[in-house]
């Protein structure tokens, strides 16, 4: 009998272990939990609906200020388009425009402001755009960027004789016999239209395969700049129809320019309407206090 009951101890000994779990202790720690849960809800609640705010305002702003610019600078960009309506501008389709620039023309000084200005209002536009509104298209924002800069020194530093219609002018350009301002004007043109290209095929291959909007622009100015390059070039070899070319190229620019600015706003544009959604999730979630 004594070797029975030694057992018995050992069995009810375990017993004082679990006799700690009275871990309804630890519930008085729980209580406070609806105190934190209720606090940051009225604080925190609020102070990210009026950031989300803020940051809404900034992108509409950023969005106004990118659309201005760039409209005001593609219309200073385009005066060529009125040149027609103004008989004896221009004597011949082998003209170029920017013979017009020339000092002595009639509208000369005001032709060099608007190129200039062109050039600056589309780089403050593509700087309100920035360079992240694309995902992979700082690339492109650059070459952007260098084209408005490049148009700008193009109507700072105009031709100082019409090169497409006079002989002499045109043989002593070659000679390098010309004024400084002839030479400058003449690279900046080659930058301009040598970024706009490169910031093309690079918006070309970013958006190859695509079927938005964009992306098929991008693939027809693409396969219209495989056609009229070797145009251009056979133009000016044979000093006909330069002005006509021209033209055809500043009308792919300008639609460049639009697409470029449309698709980045664009970005802006989702990101404001991410944001109101967000504030407005987070003003329904929040509970005004109880009275009393």
């Amino acid at each position: 009998m004594a070797q029975r009951q030694a057992p018995g101890p050992r069995v009810t000994a375990p017993v004082p272990p679990t006799a700690p779990v009275p871990a309804t202790a630890p519930v008085p720690a729980t209580a406070p939990v609806p105190a934190t849960v209720s606090g940051p809800a009225t604080t925190s609640g609020p102070a990210t609906t009026s950031g989300l705010a803020t940051a809404s305002r900034r992108l509409r702003a950023r969005l106004t200020v990118t659309w201005i610019f760039a409209v005001a600078g593609l219309l200073a960009y385009n005066w060529w388009v009125l040149v027609p309506f103004k008989p004896g501008l221009m004597t011949s389709p082998s003209e170029l425009f920017s013979n017009l620039e020339v000092t002595g023309q009639p509208y000369a000084t005001i032709l060099q402001h608007l190129d200039l200005l062109s050039g600056l209002l589309l780089l403050v536009a593509f700087a309100a755009a920035g360079s992240r509104s694309i995902p992979g298209g700082r690339p492109e924002w650059l070459a952007m960027m260098v084209f408005a800069v490049a148009g700008s020194l193009g109507g700072l530093f105009p031709e100082v004789c019409a090169d497409g219609i006079n002989a002499r002018c045109r043989s002593l350009e070659w000679r390098f016999q010309l004024p400084l301002s002839q030479y400058v004007h003449d690279a900046a043109g080659i930058v301009e239209f040598s970024a706009i290209t490169v910031a093309l095929l690079l918006a070309f291959r970013r958006t190859r395969g695509g079927h938005a909007r964009t992306a098929r622009i991008y693939r027809n100015l693409a396969i219209g700049a495989l056609i009229a390059y070797p145009l251009l070039g056979l133009s000016y070899l044979v000093n006909r129809l330069g002005g006509v070319m021209e033209g055809v190229f500043f009308v792919g620019f300008t639609v460049m320019v639009a697409t470029q600015v449309f698709e980045r706003t664009q970005v802006f544009e989702r990101t404001q309407a991410a944001g109101r959604r967000a504030a407005a999730r987070e003003a329904s979630g929040i509970r005004p206090p109880r009275a009393g």
